[in-house]
């Protein structure tokens, strides 16, 4: 899809915090986080629908990877995995770290977002490769 941004973000057309990527997929944190270490998991080929994804169980498998990841970097064993579709039409996985107080009751809300600096973006980036 031409002006998709999730592609762009594949073809590094635009920049992204990339966690980890494999010839298939590509983690990278979410640039409007709903918790500190918010990931988006994406196919790099297109695909409407998480559904559609060729692969699918390689494609759950590195997002479980990531999701082990996140948990040890955040020190948080509650990872919320998500699939939504509605905000960006690519198959997408969010994985977010819960917090006690973060504000997302029994499930993540996306109108509650968290300011994070590009440095802190880019220090919990790190941490979570460090756990790879």
């Amino acid at each position: 899809m031409k002006n998709c941004v999730f592609c762009k973000i594949a073809k590094k057309e635009i920049l992204a915090d990339i966690i980890a990527e494999e010839d298939n997929f590509i983690a990278f944190l979410d640039n409007m986080p709903t918790n500190p270490g918010h990931t988006l998991v994406i196919p790099k080929k297109h695909y409407r629908w998480v559904w559609d994804v060729e692969n699918f169980g390689d494609y759950a498998e590195f997002s479980k990877k990531i999701a082990k990841a996140l948990q040890k970097a955040t020190e948080r064993e509650w990872i919320v995995m998500g699939v939504a579709g509605n905000e960006i039409p690519h198959a997408h996985i969010h994985l977010v770290p819960r917090f006690e107080g973060d504000g997302h009751g029994g499930f993540i809300r996306a109108d509650i977002r968290k300011d994070i600096s590009k440095e802190e973006m880019s220090r919990i980036s790190k941490k979570i490769r460090s756990f790879l």
